[in-house]
């Protein structure tokens, strides 16, 4: 168990995962960002900082490949190329009319959603569903 960051992650059951979208996440932007990381198996960071071209065609249709760009992985080693299964195909069409012109998950200014907002956002939902 985790204490202020420090120990071992908690793996999660199939069950704890759907009481956490189902009661935790309250809206789709949540709900997608956390089924991009769930389905992609990316980072918190990789997934904030996706771009809106890299996960949707200029026709608003889902690319069957999601793009999680060189600069944004962790060792920024190469761009990385992930398949985009039915369930996230799902949250995607959902999210699309929430997408912001440049960043898929936009913040408050004129980037993207922040790596510690998103975190706090999984940290609540997990308390909530979890308790």
């Amino acid at each position: 168990m985790k204490i202020n960051r420090h120990g071992r992650a908690k793996v999660l059951t199939q069950s704890e995962i759907q009481l956490i979208f189902s009661h935790g996440l309250d809206n789709n932007r949540d709900k997608t960002l956390f089924g991009v990381c769930l389905f992609s198996a990316c980072r918190i960071r990789e997934c904030c900082t996706l771009q809106t071209q890299d996960i949707y065609t200029p026709k608003g249709n889902v690319r069957p490949r999601l793009i999680i760009r060189k600069s944004n992985t962790k060792g920024k080693l190469a761009t990385r190329s992930i398949p985009v299964i039915e369930d996230l195909r799902r949250l995607l069409v959902e999210y699309y009319p929430l997408a912001g012109d440049i960043y898929l998950f936009p913040g408050r200014s004129d980037g993207h959603i922040s790596e510690d907002s998103a975190a706090r956002i999984l940290r609540g939902a997990c308390n909530w569903s979890l308790d």
